[in-house]
Order: C-alpha cells, then structure tokens, then sequence
C-alpha cells in the first residue's frame, strides 16, 4: 500500500508567521529538490550526508523565490522511513504558496492528511498505536495528556501488547502442531500452563481496560457541571474558579438561562466546567429550557458540583435535587456557598456537615482554593506517568472484544473441548491484540485513523 509517489505539505500552521516549514517525501525528494535549490556553496544535496542542514535559495525562472535552509534526511534513516527534505523558508503566505506551486509543476504532488506518518507506519517506523500517539502529541493541551501521549509513542503499551501476543502464538502453533499429529495422541502444549498463561493475560487485558477512563480523562478532560437553585452563586464561582468574568452574575434569579462552558488545568489535568442555569420550578419558557438543558449536561457530566445557599434552602430539598441527579458514574460535591454571610439555621448546618461538605466563599479565591484540591482528588487516576494507561476508543474496544476471547478460551480449558475449537477462539484473541498495533489491519481502519490528522504530518 504504500505509494511511491512524491509528496509536498506545509507542516507548520497556515498563515503569516516569521518562519515556515515545507516537507517533502518520497524516491525523488532529493532530486528535484536539488533541481530548485542552489547551494550557497554549490553542493549538491544526493552528495551529502543525511541529517545535514544546507543554506541556499530556492530557484524559480531565473530568479531566487527565497533564501532556505533545507534539511536533508535520507532514507531509511528518516521520518517516513524514505528520503526527506524539510525546507525552512520565511513565513509570507505568498512564499509558502510560490514554493510548494513549483514543486508541484515538477511533479511531486500535495500530501493526504497524515500521509507522512502513514508512509512512516507502513515502512516499519512505528506501529498503529505510536502512530495514532503521534495526532494526539499534537492535539495535547495539557500536561497530562502530552505525557500520555509521550508514553504511547515510547510503545511501552505496544511492547506490552506485542508480549503477550508471542505467548499466545507459542501456544497457538503448539496446539496446532498437536492438530497435525492427532493419530499420534499426543501433547505438545502443556495445559496447565496454558490456564496459567490465560489467567495471567485476563488480568492484565482487565488492567488496560480499567485504565481507560483515566487514560480518558488525561486526553479529554473532565467534565464538571455546576448546578443548584438561582442566585447560589454558580456563575460567581465560575468566574472565580477562571478568573475572568464569564458568566455574568446578577441578584436577579434566572439570570443564567444557557449553560456556559470553559476550561481549568489543574495540576495537569483539563476540567472542563459547565455553569447551568438554576434549578427551579418556573412558567417562563426559556428559562423552563434552560432548566432542561440543564439536567441534560449534568447526565453528561463527570463530576457534580452543588451548590447552595444554607439561608435559601432545607434539608429535604437538597436530598431531593441530589438523589434525582446521582448514578454510579457521577462524582457528586455538595457545596456550600457564602461562608461570609450570618446563619439563620444553624441546626441546619449541622445537619449538613453530616453529608461531606465544602465551605467556601465564591468570590474569593482563597477560599476556592482547598474546592481545586478536592476536585483534583476526586479523580481517581493511576499514576499516568509510570503506569500504561489507554486512552483511545478504537484499543478499548479491541482488547475488550480480546479479553472476550480469551475468557472463551480459558472456559474451553476448563471444558477439556478439542484442539481444534480451542484454536479458534486463541486466533480470535491474538487478531484483536494484532489490531492495536497494526499488524493486522485493512484500508478502511487506517483511512479514519489517518483522516484525522493534519496535511503536513
């Protein structure tokens, strides 16, 4: 599959910038750039060495397009695993579009999205997981999600896989060998260590599977609704919590009729926040909608946080809103707001504290501190930096439908059911663990793997 046509791509961001960087790769990278480049120095490029960096001009007509740097990697010892030249030139638009017009007219065609990483994937340079690990480096926005995608492009995950998927095929072709010598009775893949074997990889599929939602969260962020009656002061906290008036706070109940989202990193992980307009019982029909749209992002959510005023609310009232919200995958923090004002219902409070409680004043932002800290404890994460975690949904559910088979083969041990049959559901199980990486694939997988990155990489 892999094409030998020559193909061109701005890598860096479109627009004006102060430098840009043009790539190109394929068998006649190298010879026609040495057809438009002239060497400040009169090399030519096919003479040099790889990973060597070269000034000189681009040359269009009779006359120079640009003074460049060109980098120069050779293949196999490049990105792409074939010849590769990156051009460095000034960042006007209209340079970028003169360079890549001219290379085009001397037969090297624009790049498909990621069509540079496919070609590296194809030619052996990485396997599928590295390869996807590569869109999501560059979509990372936060400390934990770089990490994360860090981790996969080392393979650690892939190594993991890769292992367990040898295990397997050793007992596959032991088992199959038996196949071929059944008049003979005989047994070249000892049993019990095949249930041992089988054991063993259920429970580490288990643990990749259970990382997901924290791989998921390193990658996407957490969702945190911010909910409660009118004027509990969610849009107050909100503006606090990004300091910066987002939501606009008014003593006019109602006031937030559509929800308002914007984005925190704390310590490394990305909290998406939500402020929602409040809860209530109402004949206006826009803030009716609000309130529904209202519930519907707090099924979304992955994290709750109430909020309430203890002099404008009773206990039952709180119960109520909370138990109509809770299910198993929703983190619920009851908070209470305006700390600073005097308690009418102390007996109240007290009653309150009896459900885990934050205390804080939502305009201030010391007080919003130890709620940060909470929130960050809420998430229940592995350590992302030293443990595998999975955060792709393509892995997931692969090594989903793997522990499935292998959950088959293991009630087919215990069974004693023939070899053959047993062969089945190990060949099932190794194809899945093969899809992560790549080793097995099809066109259609990686056409929307690859559609999704961007021209120049």
């Amino acid at each position: 599959m892999v094409n030998q046509e020559t193909i061109i791509a701005l890598a860096t961001p479109n627009g004006l910038g102060a430098i840009s960087v043009i790539r190109i790769s394929g068998n006649n990278s190298i010879k026609i750039t040495e057809k438009l480049f002239k060497s400040n120095k009169n090399k030519l490029l096919s003479n040099q060495k790889s990973h060597t960096v070269h000034l000189g001009h681009i040359i269009k007509g009779n006359h120079e397009l640009d003074e460049v740097l060109i980098t120069l990697f050779k293949g196999p010892n490049s990105y792409t695993g074939e010849d590769t030249i990156e051009i460095s030139c000034h960042g006007s638009t209209y340079i970028q579009k003169e360079i890549i017009n001219l290379f085009i007219d001397n037969g090297i065609r624009i790049a498909n999205p990621g069509e540079f990483t496919l070609r590296a994937f194809l030619n052996g340079k990485m396997d599928l997981n590295q390869a996807e690990a590569v869109a999501d480096l560059i979509a990372s926005e936060n400390e934990g999600s770089h990490k994360l995608a860090m981790q996969q492009m080392k393979s650690g995950f892939s190594n993991d896989l890769k292992k367990l998927r040898a295990e397997l095929l050793h007992f596959s072709s032991m088992i199959e060998l038996e196949l071929d010598f059944s008049q003979e009775d005989v047994e070249f893949a000892e049993r019990n260590d095949f249930k041992n074997l089988t054991n063993k990889i259920k429970s580490e599929l288990k643990i990749l599977i259970d990382s997901f939602q924290s791989g998921n969260v390193l990658k996407n962020g957490i969702s945190v609704a911010i909910a409660g009656k009118p004027n509990a002061g969610k849009s107050s906290l909100l503006n606090t919590l990004l300091n910066e008036d987002k939501a606009i706070v008014s003593d006019i109940p109602g006031t937030t009729r559509d929800s308002i989202e914007d984005s925190l990193i704390i310590n490394g992980i990305n909290f998406r926040f939500i402020d929602t307009a409040g809860l209530r019982e109402t004949n206006d029909v826009i803030e009716s909608k609000g309130i529904e749209k209202t519930k519907e992002k707090i099924k979304k959510a992955n994290i709750l946080l109430y909020l309430f005023d203890i002099n404008d609310t009773n206990i039952n009232e709180i119960k109520n809103s909370l138990d109509s919200f809770r299910r198993d995958d929703l983190s619920i923090i009851l908070v209470r707001n305006k700390i600073d004002l005097k308690i009418n219902n102390k007996n109240l409070l007290n009653d309150l504290k009896k459900l885990e409680l934050i205390e804080i004043s939502a305009t201030e932002k010391k007080s919003v501190l130890k709620l940060k800290e909470r929130l960050f404890d809420e998430v229940n994460l592995l350590n992302p930096y030293t443990d595998v975690i999975i955060s792709n949904s393509r892995h997931y559910e692969a090594l989903k439908k793997a522990l499935k088979a292998i959950e088959e083969v293991n009630k087919g041990l215990k069974e004693n059911i023939s070899g053959d049959l047993l062969s089945v559901d190990i060949r099932r199980s190794i194809e899945f663990l093969a899809e992560i990486t790549g080793e097995i694939t099809n066109d259609d997988v990686l056409g929307n793997i690859f559609a999704n990155f961007c021209i120049g990489k």
